[in-house]
């Protein structure tokens, strides 16, 4: 392949053999997608309807799974083109730009998820100041900075890579991720210290944040009835399952994809499968099940009786 061509491949023949069962595949990619824009947007738009829903930690929710819809959007119509395609060719920019918007929004997910833990932290340990704080103004600030702060500090490192050598025109991998690293001949110093920089400024630095958080909402919360306890669990527990959820699946795509680590094909195939599909679905099946007002909406709207 001719540098000056520009165009990076992505073989999807090194997990599953496409040619032979493409359209069995392209059939459980598309439910799959279908399945995640359903799932998100009926919440998002019961957020959006309903009035006693108009409030910090809903707009948060509603804030998360957006991102989900858009992340996926990034990811999937492109996967379908390619299992029905012979070549599965991205051209480098495009490469980048699908690099760029899936990491900004991964990253904005952890800011998002650090903004609920103190939007929580506000509403049970600090109740009477709980409005003064988290006012319209804090939220959209919040909401601003979540999606601004990642996706400056990933231009910065997409222009860092932009101009490096290539060695190598097969990706391997499902999309542009960090394996777009192993394309290039040396890696950058300034890039790698970049990326670390970033690493902990979008992913440490807001889990050890949101740590801290629910360990004093716990503490607090211990010494009070068990009325207050129960209402702590009841909208602290989806937020810190989706949290593990995102920290495993980012440790996976950010060290083990980065450090190119020795794992077999099918348990790479397997993780990356799960950045697409399972996490994308998991944050709406959660929220919706176990927060009690989006339940209670949504029983309403599928399991309403019907009007004699």
């Amino acid at each position: 392949m001719d540098e000056d061509l520009n165009v990076t491949y992505i073989t999807l023949g090194g997990y599953v053999n496409v040619q032979q069962y493409r359209y069995v595949y392209f059939l459980i990619i598309f439910i799959a997608y279908i399945l995640i824009i359903c799932c998100n947007s009926t919440i998002i738009c019961l957020i959006c309807i309903h009035r006693n829903l108009h409030e910090p930690m809903y707009i948060f929710i509603a804030a998360l799974l957006v991102n989900s819809v858009l992340y996926s959007t990034v990811v999937y119509p492109k996967l379908l083109i390619d299992v029905l395609s012979e070549n599965q060719v991205i051209s480098y920019s495009a490469c980048l730009f699908q690099l760029f918007t899936f990491y900004t929004l991964g990253c904005s997910e952890i800011l998002l998820l650090s903004a609920m833990a103190y939007d929580r932290y506000v509403s049970i340990c600090k109740p009477l100041q709980y409005p003064t704080i988290m006012r319209k103004t804090t939220v959209t600030l919040l909401l601003l900075l979540a999606w601004l702060i990642p996706a400056c500090h990933i231009i910065v490192s997409v222009i860092l890579i932009d101009n490096q050598k290539f060695c190598k025109f097969t990706l391997q991998s499902l999309f542009c991720n960090n394996s777009v690293f192993k394309l290039h001949c040396v890696n950058s110093q300034a890039s790698t210290i970049y990326g670390l920089i970033g690493l902990l400024n979008v992913f440490l630095f807001p889990m050890i944040f949101i740590l801290f958080t629910y360990t004093r909402i716990f503490l607090i919360t211990h010494r009070r009835c068990k009325e207050v306890r129960k209402k702590a669990a009841q909208t602290c527990l989806p937020h810190l399952l989706v949290l593990i959820s995102f920290s495993l699946l980012g440790t996976y795509d950010v060290l083990i994809v980065r450090l190119e680590a020795d794992i077999p094909k099918t348990a790479r195939l397997i993780l990356t499968l799960q950045l697409v599909l399972y996490h994308p679905l998991f944050n709406p099946v959660i929220y919706g099940l176990k927060i009690q007002e989006i339940s209670k909406h949504l029983k309403n709207l599928f399991f309403s009786p019907t009007v004699k």
